[in-house]
């Protein structure tokens, strides 16, 4: 390609700085997508979710198996018998609706889960809440206000989708998040309220945005990566008021020895240099994830089933293991270890379709290859575990999770197989606050994208994605923030925030990309 070296552009961003990879069938980033998203409006209104494809999150599941049960434990029946059933997986009663079919729970439950599914659907009700409770962390709360029982708080808390454990979830995170969850059901189609993206997760939504993107003039570089970025004439930069000029450009050095100019550089604190100490004073909060992601030899059906009469088949489903279900967890403290997380996708999804094994540029363990050779083992599904336990156990703790969760799965004559894992860690560099951002429909702050120490410079840092297992829309505001003072001297050229008009190459019915 032609050199970059001396070319000058209104805005640089810096990518993810992920080396390509032959291994295309596993997501980084398998996220929730819920109906109420800011990003739902956003794909529509820019024509791109055109080019895409989403799929159900059918039903939610909680593991209940290695501490010990006491009959009883989700309420008597009408006669006093009990409902302890051998299935240790139990489906997780996700709207109001659900709560009155399941036969598991007595009556006086069922009228405390009403009300505080009443108050987590309510807007004013529950915002009115988490304003004089919301420093309560929520198991405080649920018992104390509604007397539920410890059993029944933990599928609550698995609709938070909380990283953290039980006694470090706030009100204020969980209360909006159950309002989240309540409020998206039916929104798309009957019994559920979240979606995934075929293909790739968020990466295919990345995908398509880049080519609306480049349709629109975006140039996009492979392995070049930023090495560093330097004002030209600070001095002038900063009492300039107008972009008009070079005195407002940045000398950015690419991994290869090219330099580029621009008027606004673009990044986060993993992906821009000479990140400022004062910004990485003000987030101090480093979150790690322990991610092992597993393909597995079945397809999993059992916990695959419609949602609700006239739902689309779902793609993929949540299963939530609580701390005290993992054997390894057994000799830590429980109420500081938080839960484990595992969204499953079908083959629906396209990563590992049926009838399909996996590509043999895949490294499997020698033993594991008769497995590959046999057809019965090329129905399979993916799981993708993570928990936010700050331990060097941690991966032992999800591969153990995941051997106790396939050991339960019904309909199955012996567990199924593990045919490849990946482990890796994520971390997210979060701002420093209280607690993590409550509502996931409000931003924490007005501009939290700009570095103010260098707001005249052009440089804007966006925050995290953060450790969430839903997008959360702060992820799209925060952007929008980056384009309001990118964009804010452009005048009436200045256009609307992710509204995009139709162009050759993208939105077009006989559009083939």
């Amino acid at each position: 390609m032609e050199s970059l070296n001396d070319t000058v552009w209104d805005v640089l961003i810096s990518g993810t700085g992920l080396p390509q990879s032959l291994l295309a069938l596993v997501s980084l980033s398998p996220h929730l997508i819920y109906a109420r998203s800011n990003l739902v409006p956003a794909l529509v209104s820019s024509n791109v979710y055109r080019q895409l494809e989403f799929l159900a999150v059918g039903s939610w599941w909680i593991y209940d198996g290695i501490v010990e049960r006491q009959e009883g434990t989700l309420g008597e029946g009408a006669n006093g018998a009990t409902r302890d059933q051998d299935i240790p997986l139990r489906k997780i009663p996700g709207s109001r609706e659900d709560v009155f079919a399941d036969k598991t729970i007595d009556l006086r439950s069922t009228r405390s889960l009403m009300k505080v599914l009443k108050l987590a659907a309510d807007s004013e009700t529950y915002s009115a809440t988490v304003a004089e409770s919301g420093d309560q962390s929520f198991p405080d709360f649920l018992t104390s206000q509604y007397k539920i029982d410890t059993r029944l708080q933990a599928p609550l808390q698995a609709l938070t989708l909380s990283p953290d454990p039980p006694s470090k979830t706030s009100v204020s995170y969980a209360l909006p998040r159950l309002h989240r969850h309540l409020t998206s059901i039916g929104i798309f189609g009957p019994g559920f309220g979240a979606v995934i993206p075929k293909w790739g997760g968020l990466a295919e939504i990345a995908q398509v945005a880049c080519r609306a993107g480049a349709v629109g003039g975006g140039v996009y570089v492979l392995k070049k990566g930023i090495d560093s970025v330097d004002r030209l004439n600070q001095a002038a930069a900063i009492s300039t008021a107008t972009r008009e000029t070079d005195n407002l450009l940045s000398s950015i050095k690419l991994q290869g020895g090219d330099e580029v100019k621009a008027r606004w550089t673009v990044g986060t604190p993993f992906t821009l240099p000479n990140y400022p100490a004062e910004l990485i004073k003000q987030q101090t909060t480093t979150i790690v994830i322990a991610h092992l992601t597993a393909i597995v030899s079945s397809s999993l059906t059992y916990l695959f089933p419609p949602p609700a009469e006239g739902s689309p088949p779902p793609a993929s489903i949540v299963v939530v293991l609580p701390a005290s279900s993992v054997e390894n967890s057994q000799s830590m403290e429980l109420a500081d270890v938080p839960a484990i997380h595992l969204i499953i996708h079908s083959s629906d999804t396209g990563e590992c379709p049926e009838g399909q094994s996996p590509p043999t540029h895949i490294m499997l363990p020698s033993t594991l290859e008769s497995l590959i050779a046999d057809e019965s083992h090329w129905s399979t599904a993916i799981i993708y575990a993570s928990t936010a336990l700050q331990d060097p156990s941690a991966s032992q703790l999800l591969s153990s999770a995941i051997e106790t969760f396939l050991s339960a799965v019904p309909n199955e004559p012996t567990p199924p197989d593990v045919l490849w894992t990946l482990a890796y860690k994520q971390h997210h560099l979060m701002p420093s606050s209280p607690s993590r951002p409550s509502d996931p429909q409000k931003s924490p702050n007005d501009d939290p994208t700009v570095d103010e120490s260098n707001q005249h410079c052009g440089i804007i840092h966006l925050q995290d994605l953060g450790p969430s297992l839903a997008l959360e829309d702060e992820v799209l505001k925060n952007v929008r923030a980056a384009w309001e003072r990118i964009t804010a001297d452009d005048g009436d050229d200045r256009g609307a925030f992710m509204q995009f008009h139709n162009r050759v190459g993208i939105g077009g019915e006989d559009d083939d990309m």
